[in-house]
């Protein structure tokens, strides 16, 4: 079954529309605040399809992200009380909470380097310093940075490596998203169980 074939055909001309670094800045503001797909997925695709324009689409990722950030943030210092609920009645949320909630009385500041590349939502971290009230400065700036070197990485990766990736991804799009899924529904069944 080709689904993912026309999945992926959709997305790269979804990435060619003259407004796609404005879906990619929304995606990207959303996710570190209160959105679960990660801003990537849009990200990609557009330095595949526009790869002179990657370093200029990892940077508005990145701000927008940072800004997302702040939301983020702003919930968790303002509003903290409010969601704990939500967060509490999703198992997933709750323990990725406390988890960042950890990473920051060990690590400070330097948790939120890592957010970028860790498999924790990173809206998580935003909640949780604001929550945790860490200084407003080194969070901005410690995102700014973790954030930007995740989404110039995969600008990068697409600007250089591109057609290659390109050719392979189109290659093994179906395989790649049924052993996706496939993976997904172990790994669930496998938490319920345990």
């Amino acid at each position: 079954m080709k689904l993912f074939s026309h999945l992926y055909e959709r997305v790269m001309t979804w990435s060619k529309q003259p407004n796609a670094p404005w879906y990619l800045g929304l995606l990207s503001f959303a996710e570190s605040s209160f959105f679960p797909i990660p801003p990537d997925v849009m990200l990609a695709p557009m330095c595949l399809a526009n790869p002179s324009k990657a370093w200029r689409f990892a940077l508005l990722t990145t701000i927008t992200s940072l800004l997302g950030g702040i939301l983020g943030y702003v919930i968790g210092a303002t509003a903290f009380d409010l969601i704990t609920p939500y967060l509490q009645a999703n198992e997933h949320y709750w323990q990725a909470f406390q988890k960042a909630e950890a990473w920051f009385k060990d690590w400070g500041v330097w948790a939120i380097f890592i957010a970028g590349f860790s498999p924790i939502p990173y809206k998580v971290f935003t909640i949780a310093a604001g929550a945790l009230a860490m200084p407003l400065l080194p969070f901005t700036i410690a995102s700014f940075v973790g954030r930007g070197a995740r989404f110039f990485m995969v600008a990068g990766l697409m600007k250089w490596g591109g057609a290659a990736m390109e050719a392979n991804l189109k290659k093994y799009v179906d395989r790649i998203g049924w052993a996706t899924i496939v993976l997904i529904v172990i790994a669930v069944i496998l938490c319920k169980l345990f």
